[in-house]
């Protein structure tokens, strides 16, 4: 009898970043390590009460200036079931409405105690100047053509799963739309490169 080669789990590389700005500042080792932590919080969404303290006492804020439906709501959801605290903020209905610039709206929230802050803007680059004066952690929700990372990591994350073997290495795989402007398609093509597509 022959026995099976053994099978490998990639160890988790430790995360050496403050922000998640753009996927394109991932390595592969990076990206594996994100796929492994989703692994581990899909079983945790599974059960009867989805919900982890890993975040509790972490106060989060959502700054949107475009409307979003699906991006704000998935923020908030996976916000609660990690027992943070959660503000969502949308520019249309607060201060910016009156004029308020992005540096004065970070740092109104910065003082009123957020640890990270999720942010949309239709501007690209908005994020890295928030990251520039924010204290805590900014996640790109989003900006401009630019990037949306944790779009582009989600559909890796599914592609993974969906796919016979859940290996891209060597697989060729089509992006319709109009990937001129999409910051989904930018982000999606460095991800999947990094995973051998």
């Amino acid at each position: 009898m022959i026995a099976a080669p053994a099978v490998t789990t990639p160890t988790p590389t430790a995360w050496r970043h403050r922000h998640l700005l753009d996927v394109a500042d991932l390595g592969l080792d990076e990206l594996e390590t994100i796929m492994l932590t989703t692994d581990a919080m899909a079983t945790i969404l599974a059960r009867p009460i989805p919900k982890v303290p890993t975040l509790r006492g972490v106060s989060v804020t959502s700054l949107f200036y475009e409307a979003s439906t699906r991006t704000r709501v998935s923020f908030e959801v996976a916000a609660k079931n990690l027992s943070a605290d959660i503000v969502n903020i949308a520019a249309s209905s607060s201060s910016v409405a009156k004029g308020e610039s992005l540096v004065d709206t970070v740092r109104t929230i910065e003082a009123l105690g957020a640890d990270v802050l999720v942010m949309r803007h239709a501007r690209s680059g908005a994020p890295y100047l928030a990251a520039s004066i924010f204290g805590g952690h900014v996640v790109n929700a989003g900006d401009g053509w630019h990037a949306h990372p944790t779009q582009a990591l989600l559909d890796l994350y599914t592609l993974r799963e969906r796919l016979p073997g859940a290996d891209l290495h060597g697989r060729k795989i089509v992006i319709l739309g109009d990937i001129l402007h999409s910051r989904v398609a930018r982000s999606n093509i460095w991800t999947l490169t990094a995973a051998g597509a």
